[in-house]
């Protein structure tokens, strides 16, 4: 999903100011869910400065060097007074604003230097990655060069978690967990696909030995006992009521 948004991006931005950007998106939310919320902050200073060299090159047509300091409260006071009729308010106030948010918690709690001993804590991590989620998604709708419905897509996909309990090599995904039921097996690999689903094929290949005589008969009870997963015919996808059930057992996180 990420190498979609840097190429529909890199259309519209200078290629390192995006590689930054993504790189230090997926560093971050990466960090935060392993729980190391320290690190996360500092990735999420990484982010801002990307995405503010971002805006200022779409108004003003130059950016910063990324070796060079940014004044963020200059920039951010410039976005705001862009011409209303230049720019849409989301360039101009709203993602400067969710910026300039997550740049006050971080220098609050000071996560970045330490300098007054308060550890990062999972409140202000959770604000500030999905500040994030949010910002990215926002350049998303604004810039994207594809349909309607996939960018639709990809947004729905970015706030959806992503699952320390799975790891994806080149495709595959195993899960972490092998204390997990079959039915507990099958809905977190949905949980972790979310809006994309999955077909059976690859559910089959990712589930264990032990698990995929009885595949069927484990899809067809999430599917109509409970409803934690849906069938149209071609893919399964996790309901609501199956992303709260992961969730509230924390079948998510690694054990």
């Amino acid at each position: 999903m990420l190498n979609q948004i840097g190429k529909s991006l890199k259309a519209h931005f200078s290629a390192p100011l995006v590689d930054e950007l993504l790189a230090a998106y997926q560093e971050a939310k990466r960090n935060f869910f392993l729980g190391g919320l320290r690190l996360s902050a500092v990735e999420d200073g990484r982010f801002c400065e990307a995405a503010l060299r971002m805006l200022e090159e779409k108004t003003t047509g130059s950016f910063r060097s990324l070796n060079q300091q940014l004044d963020a409260e200059k920039l951010i006071e410039q976005l705001k007074n862009t011409p209303k009729a230049s720019y849409p308010a989301s360039i101009r106030l709203h993602i400067p604003r969710v910026i300039r948010v997550v740049y006050d918690i971080r220098n609050g709690r000071d996560n970045a230097h330490l300098a007054d001993g308060i550890d990062p804590n999972l409140q202000d991590a959770t604000l500030v990655v999905s500040s994030l989620d949010w910002v990215l998604a926002e350049f998303v709708r604004q810039y994207h060069n594809v349909a309607a419905t996939e960018a639709q897509r990809i947004v729905d996909g970015l706030v959806t978690r992503t699952v320390p309990a799975i790891q994806d090599f080149n495709g595959f995904l195993k899960i972490l967990n092998p204390k997990l039921k079959a039915s507990e097996y099958v809905l977190l690999l949905l949980y972790e696909r979310g809006t994309t689903g999955t077909i059976y094929a690859e559910l089959e290949s990712w589930v264990r030995p032990s698990m995929k005589a009885n595949l069927r008969r484990t899809l067809a009870g999430l599917v109509h006992k409970s409803a934690f997963i849906h069938d149209d015919g071609n893919r399964f996808y996790i309901t609501k009521r199956g992303m709260s059930e992961v969730e509230k057992r924390n079948l998510h996180h690694v054990k």
